[in-house]
C-alpha cells in the first residue's frame, strides 16, 4: 500500500471504494487526515488478477478501486463514506466524467458485516435526505476478487502532476475538496 504519514500506532481498518478513476480517489485520500495508506487496485470481477488493460475493456467485471487503511480514532467509516461521496458523483451509473464503463462504477466493497450495515445505513440516510437530484446508484458489494494495481498506478498524481489527465481532472478535484475543507 502507498503510505501516507502515520499518526500513531493504533488499530486500523480497511475500506475498499470504487468511484471512477482510482488515480483521483487515491490522490484525495492520501491528503485526508486519518488515512494511513492507499492502494489502487481492482475488485468485484470474475477474472483472477486482471491487468489494467483487461479491466479497461469492461469485460472482467472489476471496478477500479482504492483500498484504504485508516485510523478509526481519527476518521470513522461513516466519515470516510461521506468524504467518498464528496469525491465522486454517486448518481452517475458506470461513469465518472469522461471515464465510461462498469469499471468506473460507484461501489462500496464491504469487508465485514459491520461495514455492510454501516454502509447500508449511510446509503439509506443519503437517499432519505434527498441530497442528490438524481437517484444514488452506488452499489454495496461484498469484498471479493481484489488485487492490487500495477506499480505505475500507485501515487499516480504525485508522480505525474503535469500529465494532462492529472492537470485537467485530478488537480481541480483536489482544489475543490481543499477549498471545502474536506482534505488537507
Amino acid at each position: 500500500m502507498t503510505q501516507a504519514t502515520p499518526t500513531q500506532a493504533a488499530p486500523t481498518q480497511t475500506a475498499t471504494l470504487a468511484g471512477g478513476c482510482f488515480w483521483c480517489l487515491e490522490a484525495a485520500l492520501l491528503r485526508t487526515p486519518g488515512v494511513l495508506a492507499c492502494e489502487p487496485g481492482y475488485c468485484g470481477g470474475q477474472t483472477p488478477k486482471p491487468s489494467y488493460e483487461e479491466v479497461c475493456t469492461g469485460r472482467t467485471g472489476h471496478a477500479e478501486v482504492v483500498q484504504v487503511q485508516f485510523d478509526p480514532a481519527q476518521l470513522s467509516f461513516t466519515q470516510l463514506l461521506a468524504l467518498f461521496f464528496a469525491m465522486h458523483d454517486p448518481t452517475s451509473l458506470n461513469r465518472q466524467g469522461h471515464d465510461v464503463g462498469t469499471q468506473y462504477r460507484s461501489a462500496i466493497f464491504y469487508h465485514d458485516e459491520t461495514q455492510r450495515q454501516e454502509a447500508q445505513e449511510f446509503l439509506a440516510q443519503v437517499k432519505a435526505q434527498g441530497v442528490y437530484k438524481q437517484p444514488v446508484v452506488t452499489t454495496l458489494e461484498a469484498m471479493h476478487n481484489y488485487c492490487t494495481a500495477e506499480t505505475e498506478h500507485h501515487r499516480y498524481f504525485d508522480t505525474h502532476p503535469n500529465q494532462p489527465y492529472c492537470m485537467r481532472v485530478i488537480a481541480p478535484k483536489l482544489q475543490a475538496l481543499q477549498a471545502k475543507g474536506k482534505i488537507a
